[in-house]
Parts: structure tokens; sequence; C-alpha cells
């Protein structure tokens, strides 16, 4: 049977792809983001799950999209500019036998369809969720919004996964007023390759508190 992880975000571009490669290269557990917005941003099509390949998670272990868009936007616009209706059905649990990684859009309240947000189908899989945050200004707020937007649908939360330059007392605040376990922090990396984000990932971050 599948045991999924769901990785949210705070909000978009704060490193969500590059901690779900991480975390699924060191379970090796498969990888599944099911809908990809944004497509017409690279001339040949790249997605989060190119960028997760390119990123040590092995071709053979990523489950294809369930839906694939051309606009850089919410998927509920994107595949209303695709001239798509996004079928919930198709975003059901995939049964892999083995660990999954699965990378939500942006942060638990991105629209999937005009009435289902992520954090409505991460109540339904009933997936526990590692919500990835930043550690610049604004994080605390962010942070503890994602955490209430989750936990007032019952999603069981792991823990908070941090990414960026050390800020002990914004995270700390997080964890203690949020009342999450405090995974970890992923500094910057560069140069970013499947072999720093390897070490990075085994420096920062603990296994056992994924189980």
């Amino acid at each position: 049977m599948t045991r999924a992880i769901v990785v949210t975000g705070t909000d978009t571009e704060i490193g969500k792809t590059v901690f779900a490669a991480g975390l699924a290269s060191a379970l090796r557990a498969k990888y599944w983001k099911p809908i990809q917005a944004g497509l017409e941003e690279d001339a040949n099509g790249a997605s989060d799950a190119a960028r997760v390949a390119s990123l040590g998670v092995p071709q053979d272990a990523i489950l294809p999209e369930a839906y694939r868009l051309t606009t850089p936007c919410s998927p509920h616009r994107a595949a209303e500019l695709d001239g798509l209706v996004i079928d919930p059905a198709r975003l059901a649990l995939p049964d892999v036998k083995r660990d999954l990684v699965i990378e939500g859009a942006g942060g638990a309240l991105v629209p999937i369809t005009r009435d289902l947000l992520y954090a409505d189908l991460f109540a339904r899989w009933r997936a526990p969720v590692v919500i990835v945050s930043r550690t610049a200004l604004g994080t605390i707020n962010h942070s503890l919004m994602t955490i209430e937007a989750l936990r007032s649908r019952g999603v069981p939360i792991l823990g908070m996964a941090f990414v960026g330059a050390a800020h002990e007392d914004s995270e700390a605040t997080i964890c203690s007023i949020g009342k999450v376990a405090r995974l970890g922090r992923l500094p910057i990396i560069d140069p970013l390759n499947a072999e720093t984000l390897a070490a990075e990932f085994a420096d920062a971050f603990t296994l056992g508190d994924f189980a």
C-alpha cells in the first residue's frame, strides 16, 4: 500500500520542488506532481518533474502528471485558458506499492477548480503534509495561516521544512505557536545539483521524522 507524503508551501517559488526532490531521493520514493501549470514559460515544455529528475530522482520513479497546463497561473484558471475541465477523480492517490512524495502547486489554498482548493484535496487524501516555508520576512504570517488552513480541514501535518538562511527566532516561533514539528532547514545550495542536494538534505533532515 502506498505511503504518501504531501509537500505543500506557504507561497510559490520558495524551494518546494527542491525540497520534494531531496525528500523523494532520500526515501527512494516515487514523485508525483498531479497538476503542472506554466509550460509556456519554457520552449521545451520543462516541468517540475523534469527538474526533480535533474536533481537525482530516477526517471522511472517519476509519475506522469494528471494535467499539464500551459499558462503560469493557478490551475483552475490555467485549465480554463486551455479549454479543459479538471476532473478531481483523476487526482485520486495512485497506488504505487512504495513511498510516494506528492508536490502541490503554490500554497495550500491555491484553487484546483472553482470549488476545490489544494487543501481540500489533501483532506480527501488523508495523507500527512510537510509545509515548506522560506525563512525571509513574512514567513511567520504565511506559515501560521497555512497551518490553520490545513488543520481546519483535518489535514495531518508532519511539520515545517524551512528553506533559506537561518532565522532561529522565526523558525522557533512558527513551530511553537503553530504546535507543529520543526523538521529542519535546507540552505540555499549553490551550485545546486543531485550531489549537493543529497548532501545538504542529509545534513538538514532526519529521515525518521518523515515516518
